[in-house]
């Protein structure tokens, strides 16, 4: 029996298994009339071939063998030394006139293409993989598109893929890459498009992200793109905040580049109301097509978009309307106020903040106050705490440590304008530089990311306790 390692983008072969969610996602919109650029996939079946004979199996085994997934280093190592085999391996002869052929029945002389990486996990419910492997934009040539092909084909093991799938808690043995070869769209404007807004979880509406040039500056986060929030039932624009875009993607002698936009575009919107409008029509076809919520890539060219990958949304936030909003006070807290540093504080603080900065500030303030007073326990614990993820300062002191605040107020106040600029030159200076130094002469590529994050919290609390070098005497 004849085994198909190249099937069209039509083919109702097109599967999860065979194609890779990506992949198969793709032929399900052709075969529902979206507008989706022609092209073929390179199946699974040809990346275990490519595998098999080049016997890949036992060397990506021991790799993954010595990954520790509580050391990030561990990973990259690994990754590294799958990805160098596979650059050595030889694509199998026939494997590779078979793509070669496909690419040639392609309109024009060797097209440009995009070749994505589509593995078996990617791009399902619980489980995207956005970003976790390789797409290679502009290719043009039989031997650049091989080329590309095994690069994907080794992309299935990127550090970023060999640790999400730990944490998903999939099995290595049981996952293959299909690849994606597609008509490269020549995009005046590019971007996303998310059949939910994924900032409140409205399902009533569309969230448009779009800019300049090819679509990957936006998808990468290179570029802060126009936004554009639509509803879902007329198209309407709600809202619409028009970016500085100051890059874009372009294509350049079979690659793409980050170039600067032109200044008379810059602050230009890139789309109108009737593409948007149009653009709203295509991501309710697509959800209606998968039933659910769906993270969708688009290009526009010659007036006409095209979809490029629609993938669902494995993480919407429960509607605005209906989230809890918790202004509790934390146990043992009864005044919190925001005043002082607090007001630059200005908007709720991030996960990372409030893991790393939170504690940075409340451990520096800590030791402000102790050479003030001379002993701990005068003020809170924990000087500002988070209130519905805001900061405050905790107020909460008791009458006693109250009264000596007022009675040394003066005293600390004289010592705060007694020569700060001398002892931020002798002492608060020196002391921050000397912290940054040691860090940066650690051997940090090899330190567990413990040892990173104590790295972080030393430099921010020597910045801090630097500027207390300015008011305390």
């Amino acid at each position: 029996m004849k085994i198909d390692f190249v099937i069209d983008f039509g083919d109702s072969r097109a599967d999860l298994a065979r194609t890779g969610g990506k992949g198969a996602s793709l032929s399900r919109l052709i075969r529902a009339g979206l507008p989706v650029p022609g092209g073929f996939h390179i199946t699974t079946s040809a990346y275990e071939a490519f595998v098999e004979r080049n016997g890949l199996a036992q060397q990506i085994e021991a790799a993954l063998h010595a990954v520790d997934h509580t050391d990030p280093v561990s990973a990259e190592s690994a990754s590294k030394s799958i990805r160098n085999v596979f650059g050595r391996a030889a694509i199998p002869a026939a494997l590779a006139s078979e793509i070669v052929e496909a690419y040639a029945s392609l309109p024009g002389k060797d097209p440009a293409v995009a070749v994505r990486s589509s593995a078996s996990t990617e791009d399902l419910p619980g489980a995207s993989f956005a970003g976790q492997q390789e797409t290679y934009l502009n290719v043009s040539g039989p031997s650049k598109v091989l080329d590309a092909v095994k690069k994907c084909w080794g992309s299935l093991w990127t550090a970023r893929a060999i640790t999400y799938r730990a944490e998903q808690e999939i099995d290595p043995a049981n996952v293959q890459m299909a690849v994606v070869v597609q008509l490269l769209v020549p995009a005046e404007v590019a971007g996303i498009l998310f059949t939910v807004n994924p900032l409140n979880g409205n399902q009533d509406e569309l969230v448009i992200n779009a800019s300049w040039g090819l679509g990957e500056a936006v998808v990468s986060g290179m570029v802060t793109p126009d936004t554009i929030v639509a509803a879902k039932d007329s198209g309407r624009v709600i809202s619409r905040d028009t970016a500085d875009k100051e890059v874009m993607t372009v294509r350049l002698n079979h690659a793409t580049e980050l170039r600067a936009v032109p200044e008379n575009l810059r602050s230009v919107p890139v789309l109108d109301e009737e593409g948007i409008a149009e653009l709203v029509d295509l991501g309710v076809r697509i959800e209606a097509l998968y039933g659910m919520p769906m993270d969708i890539e688009w290009a526009l060219c010659d007036s006409a978009f095209s979809i490029v990958q629609a993938r669902p949304i494995t993480a919407v936030p429960a509607s605005e309307e209906f989230r809890p909003v918790d202004w509790r006070l934390p146990s043992g807290a009864y005044v919190a106020m925001r005043n002082n540093i607090v007001e630059l504080m200005a908007d709720p603080l991030t996960p990372l903040f409030a893991t790393l900065g939170l504690h940075s500030v409340n451990a520096s303030m800590n030791n402000l106050l102790l050479q003030f007073f001379g002993r701990r326990g005068i003020a809170p614990e924990e000087p500002i705490i988070t209130v519905n993820q805001y900061a405050y300062y905790n107020g909460s002191i008791r009458p006693g440590p109250m009264f000596r605040i007022m009675f040394e107020s003066v005293s600390i106040a004289r010592r705060m304008f007694n020569r700060p600029v001398e002892r931020w030159t002798r002492a608060g200076r020196p002391a921050y530089l000397a912290t940054i130094d040691r860090w940066e002469n650690s051997p940090w590529p090899t330190s567990s990311s413990m040892e990173l994050l104590t790295g972080a919290r030393a430099l921010s609390e020597a910045a801090i306790d630097a500027y207390g070098s300015l008011v305390s005497g």
